[in-house]
This record gives structure tokens, sequence and C-alpha cells, in this order.
């Protein structure tokens, strides 16, 4: 008999069967909340305190009451995982359930609180590379919250997969924001470069391992705009993010980026990043 997989639910730790919420919850109606997603490596969470300061700015900037210490969301992970395996902690936050629907935030409504872990699967076409498409992004202009209501994101990401890509490259006016589930790198002229943050963009926690580990190797980067057209010159680019890690791209929009190769910075950092994960989850234990 399979094992019933066990998740978290305000406050309580029950089968996934068993979990459940109101109709009324602002999560459901509204897509009124926020989430995070940490990645796992031999039962050490990892960035843990980046991952906590991403979720404390989401929660703060969507005034959303954050429920949980850090130490409190960590004691809550820890029964969840599984040592043996490279895993994700997925946890939202949602404003709460309400007894009516109104648009106006409730009063005296506690927040429901949901986690849950899975298995990091492996992507098959990591070493060959991935197609992608670029596409005019019109979602919402507050894309540093990371919030559940991803219909934007969805929608975007949903044109990749109908053309047989992997993932989309957003662009706004005429430049690169970021994929639709991702962040976005490319060398061009020999040097890494990728959107600096601002609104548009999720800072995200892989990226910023990215360009610490370019610092420390010394492997020239910046963090500047990437027009549309210029990304069609590089000779490199790539998806970033917690799960998929460094996904290299081998064509665009139907041509092919530098002959359809994997690129020898992606071969270097990916190598880099899978050393530093190894050392991290060592000293995190």
């Amino acid at each position: 008999m399979t094992k019933s997989k066990k998740v978290f639910l305000n406050g309580e730790y029950l089968p996934v069967e068993k979990a459940h919420i109101s109709v009324m919850d602002r999560g459901f109606l509204f897509g009124d909340g926020i989430y995070e997603v940490i990645p796992v490596y031999q039962g050490s969470l990892f960035r843990f305190e980046e991952h906590l300061e991403r979720l404390e700015n989401s929660l703060k900037l969507t005034r959303i009451e954050n429920p949980y210490s850090r130490e409190e969301w960590r004691d809550i992970m820890l029964p969840l995982i599984d040592v043996t395996k490279d895993q994700y902690i997925y946890f939202q936050v949602t404003r709460g359930a309400a007894e009516k629907r109104d648009h106006a935030f409730p009063i005296g409504v506690k927040p429901t609180v949901f986690m849950m872990c899975n298995d990091i699967a492996p992507f098959n076409g990591k070493e060959e590379g991935v197609k992608a498409i670029s596409v005019e992004d019109n979602r919402w202009s507050a894309c540093n919250i990371k919030a559940i209501a991803l219909l934007g994101n969805i929608l975007l990401r949903q044109q990749a997969v109908e053309k047989d890509c992997a993932e989309a490259i957003l662009v706004r006016e005429g430049y690169v924001t970021e994929g639709s589930a991702s962040n976005v790198f490319a060398v061009i002229d020999g040097i890494l470069i990728t959107p600096p943050k601002n609104n548009f963009i999720l800072a995200g926690i892989t990226r910023d391992v990215i360009l610490e580990l370019a610092e420390v190797n010394r492997i020239p980067y910046a963090e500047d705009i990437i027009s549309l057209d210029a990304l069609k010159t590089a000779s490199e680019i790539w998806f970033a993010s917690s799960t998929r890690e460094i996904l290299p791209v081998i064509e665009l929009d139907g041509q092919l980026i530098a002959g359809g190769k994997v690129g020898r910075l992606w071969h270097t950092m990916n190598g880099l990043l899978q050393s530093y994960k190894t050392t991290y989850a060592e000293t995190h234990k």
C-alpha cells in the first residue's frame, strides 16, 4: 500500500487527501496570497535565510500578517523532509477565509498556511539545452511579489509549451524582464548579464547565487538591461530557478543560439553550482 503523503495546514500535519480549506478562503476566491519554494539538498534547506527574507518582503508588500518567526518556519518544514532525497518545500500564505466575498481586507481573519514537500525530478534535456520563445510581458507591474495569482505567467508559459519550448522569455517595451517561471541570463561579448532587480522581476535566489559564484571565480558579469535584439546575438542564454537550477537555451524563436550547442560558460557555472550545493549542504545541517 502506498504511504499517504503528509502536508502541513494551519498547525496540523495531515494526509494530503484530508487537507481542506474553506471555499471562502481569499486564496481560492482572489488569489490573495503569496508563496515560496526552497530546495532541500541532503536534508539541508538551501539558502533558507534568503528565501525567508523574500517571503517576508512579499508578505509586507501584500500586507498579510506573517504567522511565524523564521525559526518556527524552519521547525514546521523539518518533519516534511526526507533526508535521503533532493526535494523542495512549497509553502504559501493566504489572507485567510472571511465570512463574505469582498475585495476589501477582512478584519480579524487569520492567514491560511499550507506547506508540502516534493521530490526534485531530474529535468530531461538539461545537458543538451532547450528551446524558448520570446513573448510580450503583459503581466501586472508588481512582479517582485511572489504571489500565488500566477494566471499571467501561466498563459505566457502555455504559449511556449504549445510551441514545444521549455520556457518563455518575457519582453516589456523591447527589453527582457525574466522567464515565465525563471530568471534570464545571457552571455554577450564575453560578459554574463542578467536584468537588474526591479518591480517587473522576481528576485531569484538561484540568480543571486550565480552572481556570487561569478564574483568569486572572476567571471565577468553585469546586472544590466538586455534588449531582445541584443539577446538574439548572445553566445549563451540561460534560465535560472530553484528547481531547474541553470537551464541552457540552444534555440530562441526558431533560431539556433551559437550553432545550437550548450555553451562553455554554462558548463563552468553548472559545475560551480553543483560544488557549491554540496558544500552548502555539508555545512548547514
